[in-house]
């Protein structure tokens, strides 16, 4: 099932999510002299377990990521826009989405899709 994670009106801030049955702290930064919005994911004493990445559409952003310390699945950005600046979360325009793997394997299985 798809997470999907709202992103704060603010520039900085941490956002408390529940994921694969554990409490994470995502914080949120946007960095106004280049437009644009980046995450990383922390533990509830705010230790980081991943450091912030770049938000861009529609791509993997932690598919690389193997630590067993960070929620088991992808996050992403679901939208149609080429670029997300920084009202696209909050007008709709974009959403910041999470899949746990168990969800991505069942669907690779139904269509049959190799990883």
């Amino acid at each position: 099932m798809v997470e999907y994670i709202q992103v704060p009106d603010m520039n900085d801030s941490f956002s408390r999510v529940i994921l694969c049955r554990q409490e994470y702290l995502i914080r949120f930064l946007y960095n106004g002299s280049y437009d644009y919005w980046s995450f990383g994911v922390y533990d509830n004493n705010r230790n980081i377990l991943l450091q912030q990445r770049k938000i861009v559409p529609l791509a993997p952003l932690t598919h690389f990521d193997v630590s067993v310390h960070i929620p088991q699945g992808i996050f992403g950005c679901f939208t149609n826009l080429k670029h997300v600046g920084r009202n696209d979360f909050v007008n709709g325009k974009a959403d910041f989405v999470f899949i746990p793997w168990g969800d991505l394997d069942e669907w690779r299985v139904r269509h049959e899709i190799i990883r």
